[in-house]
């Protein structure tokens, strides 16, 4: 069974001021996403599911959705603030959705195979997809779920600091704990974070996350659990969200399985921000240039 591919794409962009998740970056008009579902297709997986929000959706089958449902199986998902949430009251100056493992648990009617995850405004290059297929295909189990991890130094900014999710590694190669740190820059051969955690200084090639998880179906029903538990907690809370990290760190603290870390060559980048987005068309045409992609994605 091939794999599928789960795009989370139901946030606002409220920083980025327009909706990024649609926005065309490549030399045709492709979006950021269209590169990962091409690079998805090539290696191997068999669906793509969009998490969107219903508002959104008209747009996403106009411009993402007449290139890709020719080639490749298509769902889409509508993140909603009311699935799962019964017995809860919602705040009414609540607008944003739960988070991301909230969305991910929107997906679980269309999804029946083990399955990648990724953000929609994210680039993670084909060296990813390769390995999230295979560990997908050959790994995964309700006991085994994974994520990429990315080289530190492959992920920042040229234009100021991030805050990225750093993995614990443990010497099998599973993880131990994401922690987000922050204010994060390269400062000659070292990595240095202005925030309150130690150590201060890391490698260039500390793995972190970029939301870029590989799981087995198995995850829903967890995933369920957790998300009531969390409510209890959290539902009075206008601001409160449901991340996959805090879904993935019970995982692996109750004792239900291992997260293994893949670790990829791969460079990633992204749009928050409206400046970031001549890098990124730079970053493509580069990437073009080399061969890695034709002028045109979905060409006939």
């Amino acid at each position: 069974m091939k794999p599928a591919l789960v795009i989370l794409a139901a946030g606002m962009a409220s920083r980025y001021g327009s909706m990024k998740q649609v926005e065309g970056f490549g030399p045709s008009g492709e979006t950021i996403m269209d590169y990962s579902i091409f690079d998805a297709i090539r290696a191997g997986f068999g669906k793509v599911v969009f998490i969107i929000r219903k508002e959104f959706e008209k747009d996403f089958r106009e411009i993402v959705g007449k290139d890709i449902e020719p080639r490749i199986q298509v769902e889409y998902v509508f993140q909603d603030l009311s699935k799962y949430s019964e017995g809860f009251q919602i705040p009414a100056e609540r607008t944003k959705p739960w988070g991301t493992a909230h969305a991910v648990l929107c997906a679980d009617e269309k999804v029946k195979e083990p399955f990648a995850v990724i953000n929609a405004d994210d680039f993670y290059g084909k060296d990813s997809f390769e390995k999230a297929n295979k560990f997908l295909q050959k790994d995964c189990d309700p006991k085994t779920y994974s994520i990429v991890g990315y080289e530190l130094v492959n992920t920042l900014s040229e234009h100021g600091t991030v805050n990225r999710g750093v993995c614990e590694v443990d010497g099998r190669g599973n993880l131990v704990s994401v922690t987000e740190r922050l204010n994060v820059s390269r400062q000659g051969d070292i990595v240095v974070c202005n925030d309150e955690h130690l150590p201060k200084e890391l490698p260039l090639a500390t793995p972190v996350s970029m939301n870029f998880w590989c799981f087995d179906p198995s995850v829903f029903d967890y995933t369920k659990r957790t998300f009531k538990e969390f409510l209890v907690e959290n539902a009075a809370n206008p601001r409160s969200e449901f991340f996959i990290p805090i879904a993935a760190d019970k995982y692996i603290k109750e004792g239900m399985g291992v997260i293994k870390v893949i670790p990829t060559s791969a460079k990633w980048f992204g749009v928050t921000y409206k400046e970031d987005a001549p890098m990124v068309r730079d970053s493509l045409r580069k990437l073009i240039n080399a061969g890695e992609y034709p002028e045109n994605l979905w060409a006939k």
